[in-house]
Order: structure tokens, then C-alpha cells, then sequence
């Protein structure tokens, strides 16, 4: 057995989702409850009954990579070769961190509170990683500053993801230049941002950062997962200079040879289709509003979100994430995912996911803030 892989933990969030009853309201995993537009997928089966379902090159289908690029428009990276078609953002972040980080001299710097995967990633080939935390009392908004003093000797890359899962916030443009500065003044080797893009089109502030403007050290990944409500679709890629992008296609053509030949072909129909990338954006816009009034009236502590359809509550002090979520489920039939899920910085914090039905967000709700109310008068 490889050591890396025993002494990596299973999924927290997968943990408390398999808990999840018939009866239980599911606040936990990140599911868009939404169904895709079948227009993409008529599509692709156009396309398959008059070409069948043949290998497409290991970087991906070309006239996908240049719609992707061309629909982001980043400097520099507005070309097919700057493109490379995944199995999804997971399989998209796994050959970033393969491709750049030398496990015999090179640190990841993660930006908590995270998606545990991407330390996961860097541990299982090797990679010493590092974290740093975003303040609970400015409520884990992102800070320039603090993550470019956290660098080190080692460090070659920092990840993060904006907006963010699991505290709905997003990089600032002020935050952003003040990283990228820091960036910019030292000598030496440059840093690698890895900016995980997935809940791009659920942003809603106008204030809003994507480093694939502003540095051209940058590397972004991202999938239709979550914009489209394709997550079991798995087509997602990764976007970034060229020299990276043709190194990443050689790891990915040996991971995976090569994404779903359907997938991309839905993937294209919704790169093409205008408008369709934010097709579901109003119905998450609308839900949270909802969400903001009914944790307003809840009256539990929350970290209102910017962006992404996840919004954390906070616990009463001194009281443990873990174990809280297992009382939830087995007292309130309700599924949270424990902050120390993403970091311990979040410990005392649930992350909830908003998609379902309006009215088992409010119920599952009002039951964490029962349980709150109850847990803070026995303790």
C-alpha cells in the first residue's frame, strides 16, 4: 500500500451526506437541485448519431478549447493551446498541483478555510503543504496581505477558491491588488496563483477579482458543474499559459487520456448558445434573497454570502463542528457539514448548502437555530 493514501482521510462532507435519511432535510452536500437545459444534450446526441462517440485529442475537442478561452478572454490566454479539457474541476485541480509542484522542494500555500481536496491532492503526491486562515472576526473575507506574508522559502504556489466553498466569499479587487503586488516585488522564482473558479457564475457582488486578469502566473480551473447544474457530467478544464497548459496536457492524457466525447459536446452547445453559462444565475439570485431573510430571522450568527450557494452559521462558543452536525442529524433530521470539514479555522462554524426547496431551507434552519438555543442553555 502507498503510505500517502492510508494516511489520508476519507471525506468529512461524504461522511455526513451517506448519515442523510429519507426524512432528513439536506442542507449538506453541494448539489445544484436544479434540472440542465436538454437543449445542450439534443445537441450532443445530435452530434453523436452523425459521428459516433470516438476518442477526441487528449487536450480536448478544438473547437471547445477555443470557445472556452475565447469566452473568458484573459490575457494571454485566449487561445485553444491555453486550454486544457478535464473530467471535471477535480481532475482539473489534481493535474494542476501534479504538473507544478516538485515534491523533493516545492510547498502549496492553501487559503483556509478550503475544500479539503486541494491539500489532499498535493499530500498524495508529496507536496509539503501549508495553510493559511482567514479571520473569523472579519468574517473570512479574503486578505491580501495576510496570504502574501504566509509565504515561504518553499512556497510555489497558493490556492484558493472565489467564490468560495464553504464561506461564500469572494476575493475583492483591493485584496486581489494587494496579493498581486506583493507578488510582483519579489525576486527569484514567481508564485503560481491557482484561482478555483467553480462557482463563478454565482457571484453576486460587484466586486469581484479573477487573477487571470491581473497575474500572469495564474493558473484557473473550473466545470459546468455547478453553472449549469452538470455535476455528474464531469467536464470541466483548466485555463493558463501556454507552457503550463502544453505540460498539464501530458499529465492529463496519462491520468484520464481523455474527457467524456458527449460531455464535450454538451460542454460546446453551452459555450456556443449565448447566455447559456448563466442560464440558472436569476434562480440562484432569487433563492438568495430568500435565504438572507430567513437568516435574518433566524437569528443565527451567519457570514452573509457573496457568492457560491453555501452560507455558514456559526455555532454557539466553545461548541464542536463535528459533533454538533451528528446531533443535528440524529435530533433534527437535518444535514450540515461541520466547518472543521474545511479547516480549523472553522471549527464552531456548519457550512449549509441552500438548493434545496425554499421551504426545507427555512425548516432546516429554524432547527439549527433551535438546536443552537437548546445547546446554549445546557451547556
Amino acid at each position: 500500500m502507498n503510505p500517502r493514501v492510508s494516511e489520508i482521510s476519507a471525506s468529512l462532507i461524504r461522511e455526513m451526506h451517506a448519515r442523510k435519511r429519507v426524512t432528513s432535510i439536506d442542507l449538506g452536500l453541494g448539489e445544484p437541485t436544479l434540472l440542465p437545459n436538454p437543449a445542450h444534450f439534443e445537441h450532443a446526441m445530435r452530434h453523436v448519431a452523425k459521428h459516433g462517440v470516438k476518442y477526441s485529442p487528449n487536450a480536448g475537442d478544438p473547437d471547445l478549447r477555443r470557445a472556452i478561452a475565447r469566452h473568458y478572454r484573459y490575457p494571454q490566454m485566449d487561445g485553444s493551446e491555453n486550454v486544457c479539457v478535464t473530467v471535471g474541476s477535480q481532475e482539473a485541480m489534481y493535474v494542476a498541483l501534479k504538473t507544478l509542484l516538485d515534491p523533493s522542494r516545492d510547498e502549496l500555500v492553501v487559503v483556509e478555510p478550503a475544500f479539503p481536496s486541494y491539500a489532499k491532492m498535493a499530500t498524495l503526491e508529496g507536496a509539503a503543504v501549508r495553510s493559511v486562515a482567514m479571520r473569523e472576526e472579519d468574517d473570512f473575507a479574503f486578505d491580501g496581505e495576510r496570504i502574501a506574508a504566509a509565504i515561504g522559502e518553499r512556497t510555489r504556489a497558493i490556492v484558493f477558491c472565489s467564490p468560495c466553498n464553504p464561506t461564500a466569499r469572494v476575493v475583492s479587487r483591493e485584496a486581489a491588488d494587494r496579493l498581486v503586488r506583493a507578488l510582483e516585488r519579489r525576486i527569484g522564482e514567481p508564485i503560481w496563483l491557482i484561482h478555483d473558479e467553480i462557482y463563478r457564475e454565482q457571484t453576486f457582488v460587484d466586486d469581484a477579482a479573477y487573477f487571470g486578469q491581473r497575474y500572469p502566473h495564474t493558473i484557473v480551473t473550473n466545470s459546468l458543474s455547478k453553472s449549469n447544474a452538470l455535476t455528474g457530467l464531469r467536464l470541466g478544464w483548466i485555463l493558463g499559459p501556454r507552457d503550463f497548459v502544453a505540460q498539464a496536457i501530458k499529465v492529463h492524457a496519462w491520468v484520464t487520456s481523455c474527457a467524456d466525447t458527449f460531455a464535450q459536446q454538451v460542454a460546446l452547445d453551452v459555450f456556443r448558445t449565448p447566455g447559456a453559462l448563466e442560464e440558472h444565475a436569476p434562480w440562484y439570485r432569487e433563492r438568495r434573497e430568500e435565504l438572507l431573510a430567513i437568516l435574518r430571522s433566524s437569528g443565527v450568527p451567519y457570514v452573509s454570502p457573496e457568492g457560491s450557494f453555501y452560507a455558514c452559521v456559526r455555532l454557539p462558543k466553545g461548541f464542536c463542528s463535528i459533533d454538533a452536525a451528528h446531533e443535528l442529524i440524529e435530533r433534527y433530521d437535518v444535514v450540515a457539514i461541520p466547518g472543521a470539514a474545511f479547516g480549523p479555522s472553522m471549527d464552531g462554524w456548519l457550512r449549509l448548502s441552500w438548493v434545496a426547496p425554499p421551504n426545507q431551507v427555512r425548516k432546516g434552519i429554524l432547527r439549527i437555530a433551535d438546536y443552537c438555543a437548546a445547546a446554549a442553555v445546557s451547556h
